[in-house]
């Protein structure tokens, strides 16, 4: 199933992405779907797998309630959840965004933040740049739509990102998405001269969704509130992103399941086309 509403950025929203290395949608995705997919996520993390086939890596019950449950690729269990990670107006989005002619899936991640409990336990996501994973890619041609299925606020623990830090480069070792002291850590990005490391606080409303280039320093604190914060990140490239051998991200997930040819393009059923201008 298609987004029912046909938004595409203009050529001043794509500006801004290409000025800053993010940008946030209006509500493109209805509540009724929303219902769906909030049902669906629930579905994945109750272990019960609509296709018959469980996603790469998932929280499983009897695994830590109160950190952050992540369920990668589950788009192969649920056909709900994979309606989304390949939406073709996702992927045009993307490609207007990155000035490319096509878009494929590289990955996607369920993200499940609980509501507050006694204690908070691994609910933040640490400062780090996606590309740092990514660098079997030859290029940092890839980026994220991130999609809010329920309100998100500062309190729910939303996304931060760092506007224009995608001009920076890449940080080698910065990266800790696993990091829970976001001061701390923000102090070993040391921006370029006339730069600076000021995070942007991406207040959403369910149904919008938040792009950012794979250069871009972004994180999120915890979930104080009494309520879950569930979002999907599906992670895309562009249709040219080959495959460069010998980096640490050899190691990465979707390496090891699809073996590429070195110096190729990305292809097969693993990361399928989501939006082509042919």
């Amino acid at each position: 199933m298609q987004l029912e509403t046909k938004w595409l950025p203009d050529a001043k929203a794509v500006d801004f992405f290409q000025e800053n290395g993010y940008f946030v949608t209006p509500p493109i995705i209805p509540e009724e779907r929303l219902v769906r997919l909030r049902d669906h996520m629930e579905r994945i993390f109750r272990s019960e797998f609509e296709t018959g086939k469980a996603p790469l890596r998932y929280w499983q019950p009897g695994d830590n309630g109160r950190g952050i449950r992540q369920a990668d690729n589950a788009f192969w269990a649920d056909l709900t959840i994979r309606g989304l990670a390949t939406d073709p107006l996702l992927g045009e989005i993307a490609a207007k965004l990155m000035h490319a002619d096509s878009i494929r899936l590289w990955h996607d991640k369920l993200f499940y933040k609980p509501a507050r409990g006694p204690v908070i336990e691994g609910n933040n996501v640490g400062w780090h740049q996606d590309y740092y994973y990514w660098t079997c890619s030859d290029k940092p041609s890839l980026l994220t739509a991130w999609v809010a299925f329920d309100d998100v606020s500062i309190e729910k623990g939303c996304v931060q990102v760092v506007p224009r830090s995608h001009r920076w480069g890449l940080y080698d070792e910065a990266s800790d998405f696993f990091g829970q002291d976001l001061d701390g850590l923000s102090r070993q990005w040391q921006p370029p001269a006339g730069e600076k490391f000021e995070p942007v606080k991406l207040v959403m409303k369910a149904g919008q969704v938040s792009f950012h280039h794979c250069l871009t320093i972004h994180g999120s604190g915890p979930n104080l509130t009494d309520q879950p914060r569930r979002a999907m990140s599906i992670h895309l490239m562009t249709g040219d992103t080959r495959y460069k051998p010998g980096t640490s991200a050899d190691k990465h997930m979707m390496i090891k399941l699809m073996h590429p040819t070195p110096g190729e393009p990305f292809s097969g059923e693993h990361v399928p086309l989501v939006w082509s201008a042919k």
